[in-house]
């Protein structure tokens, strides 16, 4: 067999194992990780029927709350995706990043909802007012905008429509990550232990793409530098 055959029997292998693997997450994969990021609401409906749990003696505060920190949840494992495909090689993970995204956008758009009619009462002069005159929803609500734009157009088709637009308008995770977390700060009066392990998370992950752009910058001068000489 000659070199050229081998060659392009090994090409062909890959492409075959690439596409098994793409057609096992889209039949398998996706739907099983769609199924665990029901989870935390299935237990919060479970628990608003007293079939697990309790809500406790504030169930609309501790409904908002529950909400609220999934929300949170879901834009750290979202920004995580990054990170963990450049770390491991496993670029079959930004697969995922897209339908993290669309769950934390679900539960802080939940936790919206529970505030604006169960603890609100859809007054229009009572939420205005918590908007303008209370910062940390005022933070909230912000980070909630930036999510819900960015839910409007994560389309392939909205993709293609905004071009590089596109690309600038979802770099708006980073800054929502940051407006809810600091949402959650103002929020809690007392223990600032679970506010901390979110901005520490996040600072972690933000802290590793300015490392890495960096690095990637510094790269490309040096590259330039040698070419010059």
């Amino acid at each position: 067999m000659t070199v050229s055959t081998c060659a392009a029997t090994s090409e062909s292998a890959g492409a075959a194992h690439r596409v098994n693997v793409v057609t096992q997450i889209r039949l398998v994969w996706k739907p099983l990780v769609f199924i665990v990021c029901l989870v935390p609401a299935a237990l919060i409906v479970a628990d608003i029927f007293g079939l697990g749990g309790t809500l406790g003696a504030n169930p609309v505060e501790a409904l908002q709350d529950r909400l609220g920190n999934w929300g949170l949840r879901f834009i750290m494992m979202a920004l995580a995706v990054t990170p963990l495909r450049l770390l491991s090689g496993w670029n079959w993970l930004a697969r995922f990043r897209r339908m993290l995204g669309l769950f934390a956008f679900f539960y802080v758009l939940m936790h919206f909802l529970t505030w604006l009619f169960l603890d609100q009462d859809f007054l229009l002069s009572a939420i205005a007012e918590d908007i303008f005159e209370r910062p940390f929803i005022t933070l909230g609500f912000v980070a909630f905008l930036i999510l819900l734009a960015m839910t409007a157009t994560s389309t392939a088709g909205m993709r293609r429509r905004l071009g590089r637009r596109w690309q600038k308008l979802h770099y708006g995770v980073y800054l929502a990550g940051i407006l809810g977390v600091w949402h959650y700060w103002w929020q809690v009066k007392q223990d600032y232990s679970e506010p901390l392990l979110y901005a520490t998370v996040l600072g972690l992950l933000l802290g590793y793409r300015l490392l890495r752009r960096r690095s990637t910058i510094l790269k490309k001068k040096r590259t330039a530098a040698a070419a010059g000489a």
